[in-house]
């Protein structure tokens, strides 16, 4: 049996966690805020005190971690992983983080004997618990293959993208086209019901129209709910929409939309909704038509 450490225990990581235990793999999980450990010690999860410690003597470290600095010192802080991290380890790190820090971690792991892959996901909250994830995976496919069963406990597709760095790109493209999903579905929206047309009778067009797509499908009725509950918080989103910028500067690849996108988010986050669902992106249109997408007359 592998004995894994799973570090990151925020709204993706502890549903992923518990399904390795349910897969009764042996779990050794790490949180900064130690108070998210217990649900997991409460299925059988034991708990470390540091990265480091939930990193040593296992066979696989998984990381589910926000952004490139919190990344960083899990892995390069006095008690982070590669402090100890032991010849044979694989490291799997499913954050959303830019491609150079995947590619800079996957050399300095392969230096100390060990092997990583860049394994974003997409799916958000409802899939992790389920078990339906989707993991975009760079690095050796052998490697892949070696791991599949932990893969299989997480998620229900596995896509390998190519070398390392190449999951962390095809995850920044993708999320990129969330948010601009999510924005055109706010305008659609507003277009729509500013003009009279009932906001159910538009999303069930979207969804069997040519403008469906998915985030119509698992956004549109909360929206119409005014139901912004977290599946994937407007600032993770946000912070993705600025790496995928950064990336398409880098490249020197034209992305006006994403520009758009990203603008529209930032505004979200300016106005107080970055602990809210992405979806709460739209709530900027109902200011400027003066009223709820699923409600009646004004905002006030």
């Amino acid at each position: 049996m592998k004995h894994i450490g799973f570090i990151g225990l925020g709204t993706m990581g502890a549903p992923m966690a518990s399904n390795l235990l349910r897969s009764g793999f042996e779990v050794t999980v790490y949180n900064r805020t130690a108070e998210k450990c217990k649900p997991l010690e409460q299925e059988g999860a034991k708990t470390a005190a540091t990265p480091q410690a939930a990193a040593e003597g296992k066979d696989v470290i998984i990381t589910m971690i926000s952004n490139d600095d919190s990344i960083r010192d899990v892995f390069y802080s006095d008690d982070g992983i590669l402090a100890t991290l032991q010849p044979g380890t694989t490291v799997i790190d499913s954050s959303t983080i830019s491609p150079g820090l995947a590619k800079e971690i996957a050399a300095e792991v392969e230096a100390r004997g060990g092997s990583f892959l860049d394994a974003p996901v997409t799916g958000s909250k409802p899939a992790a618990i389920d078990g339906t994830l989707v993991f975009m995976v760079g690095g050796h496919a052998e490697v892949i293959e070696k791991h599949r069963d932990l893969f299989d406990s997480m998620g229900r597709l596995l896509l390998h993208m190519g070398a390392n760095g190449s999951g962390a790109v095809a995850k920044l493209a993708h999320n990129a086209m969330v948010g601009i999903h999510n924005v055109a579905l706010a305008e659609g929206f507003s277009i729509a019901v500013k003009s009279g047309v009932p906001a159910d009778k538009f999303l069930e067009l979207v969804k069997n129209g040519s403008a469906g797509s998915k985030q119509a499908e698992l956004k549109g009725q909360k929206i119409i709910e005014g139901d912004f509950s977290n599946q994937f918080s407007l600032a993770l989103m946000l912070k993705d929409l600025k790496l995928a910028s950064s990336l398409s500067d880098s490249t020197g690849v034209p992305s006006p939309m994403l520009g758009v996108a990203k603008s529209m988010f930032q505004a979200g986050f300016n106005h107080g909704y970055g602990d809210e669902d992405l979806s709460a992106v739209v709530k900027s249109y109902e200011d400027w038509i003066g009223r709820k997408i699923g409600g009646t007359g004004d905002t006030e």
